[in-house]
C-alpha cells in the first residue's frame, strides 16, 4: 500500500512540474507568428469543410442502398404497423433536420471563414431568433411525444376482459426461455423461484397446492402462439435482468428478477405465411447464399428457413447470444392441437411421483 501511495505522489508531482513548465513557455513573448492560419489556410479548411459535407451525404446514401434491404419488414403483429410509422416518422424528422442543419453548418464554416482585416458583427441577444430555434423543437417535440405516448398506449393492452385473450408466462434464465400456458382455466398459477424442485421436473417453481396450477402447461423447447388471439405475456426472471425481445412482432419487454413484468400483442400472421413473404424469401436467398459460401469453405453452415424467434436483448453473461426460443404462428386448431398433446403441470407431477 506504502508503495502505490507513493508511486501516486510521484506521478502528481511530475504532473504538476510539466504544467509549470508550459505554463513558463507560455509567458515567454514570441514574435513567431508561423501557427497563425492566414487567409489561405482559412480558405482550405472551407473548402475540406464543404468536402467533408458530400462525404456524410455520400455515405448516408451508400448505406441506404447497402443495407437498406437488412429492415425487418412486414410487422407481424396488430400493433405493429403503429410502432413502424412512429419509427418512420421519427427518422424522417431526424434525417430532415440533420440534412438541413448539417447544410447550413459546413457553408456558414466557409462563408464566415476568418479574413484579414474582416471582423464578425456580434449580437448581444436577438429575440427573434431565440424564439425560432425555441418554438420549432417545442412543437416537433410535443407532437412526437403525444404520438409516442398514444402509439404506447395502444401497445399496452393487457387488459384481460378484451380480445380472448390467452395467458402465457416467458421465464427467462442463464440462458434459455421457458414458456408456461395457463391452461384450460386461463388463469396461471401460483410460483416462486423457492419451489423450483429440478429432481421433480418442476423448473418454474409452480406451487403444486395452487388448483389454477394443475392445468399449466410448460414448454421448454417451442412458444406456440396461434394467430389472430391476443396474448398477455407474463414476464419473469430467475436470476438477472433479461428482455423478452420478439423483433418481427415489434414486442420488447424486461424481465426483472422479483417482478412480473406484461406485454400483449396479437399475431397476425403465421409462420409459413411469413416463409412466403416476397421480401423474407428474398432475404432467406441472401442468406443462405453466404451459408453455402461459408459451406464451400469448410465451415458449418446448413441451408437456413425463415422462423419466428424470442431473443434477450439485455447482455446478461457469457451465452447471452445463444439465449433465444423458436416461436410458431398457427392457426388455432393446429395450436389446439399441439396444447392438448402437451402434458399439464397436474400430470407431470404425478408422474414424478
Amino acid at each position: 500500500m506504502t508503495a502505490l501511495l507513493t508511486i501516486i505522489v510521484l506521478v502528481l508531482v511530475a504532473i504538476a512540474i510539466w504544467q509549470m513548465t508550459k505554463m513558463f513557455e507560455l509567458s515567454q513573448t514570441s514574435t513567431d507568428d508561423s501557427q497563425v492560419a492566414n487567409d489561405s489556410d482559412n480558405k482550405l479548411n472551407g473548402y475540406l469543410m464543404f468536402g467533408f459535407l458530400v462525404f456524410i451525404y455520400l455515405l448516408t446514401i451508400f448505406s441506404f442502398v447497402q443495407y437498406g434491404d437488412v429492415v425487418l419488414g412486414t410487422p407481424a403483429s396488430e400493433h405493429g404497423s403503429d410502432y413502424d410509422n412512429l419509427m418512420f416518422i421519427s427518422m424522417a424528422l431526424i434525417f430532415f433536420v440533420q440534412i438541413v442543419t448539417q447544410a447550413l453548418l459546413h457553408y456558414f464554416a466557409y462563408k464566415y471563414r476568418g479574413q484579414k482585416g474582416k471582423r464578425a458583427l456580434f449580437y448581444a441577444d436577438n429575440d427573434r431568433l431565440e424564439f425560432i430555434w425555441t418554438i420549432i423543437p417545442v412543437i416537433t417535440l410535443a407532437g412526437l411525444i403525444l404520438y409516442g405516448l398514444y402509439t404506447w398506449t395502444t401497445l399496452m393492452d393487457v387488459d384481460p376482459d378484451e380480445g380472448d385473450p390467452i395467458i402465457v408466462e416467458l421465464y427467462a434464465q442463464q440462458f434459455n426461455w421457458k414458456a408456461r400456458y395457463a391452461g384450460e382455466d386461463n388463469v396461471l398459477g401460483e410460483a416462486n423461484v423457492r419451489l423450483i424442485e429440478i429432481d421433480k421436473n418442476n423448473v418454474l417453481g409452480v406451487d403444486e397446492s395452487d388448483p389454477y396450477g394443475q392445468d399449466d402447461i410448460v414448454s421448454q423447447t417451442e412458444l406456440h402462439l396461434p394467430v389472430g388471439r391476443k396474448v398477455i405475456f407474463k414476464m419473469r426472471s430467475q436470476d438477472v435482468l433479461h428482455s423478452a425481445y420478439m423483433p418481427h412482432f415489434r414486442a420488447q419487454m424486461n424481465c426483472v428478477p422479483g417482478m412480473v413484468t406484461q406485454f400483449a400483442f396479437t399475431p397476425v400472421i403465421t409462420t409459413e405465411e411469413m416463409r412466403a413473404d416476397p421480401d423474407m424469401l428474398e432475404k432467406v436467398q441472401k442468406i443462405n447464399k453466404l451459408r453455402a459460401e461459408r459451406s464451400a469453405s469448410g465451415e458449418d453452415a446448413d441451408p437456413w428457413q425463415f422462423d419466428y424467434v424470442l431473443l434477450c436483448n439485455k447482455i446478461c453473461g457469457s451465452s447471452h447470444y445463444n439465449m433465444q426460443m423458436k416461436i410458431v404462428v398457427e392457426e388455432e386448431d393446429e395450436f389446439n392441437a399441439w396444447l392438448e398433446a402437451q402434458q399439464t403441470f397436474g400430470e407431470q407431477m404425478a408422474a414424478a411421483e
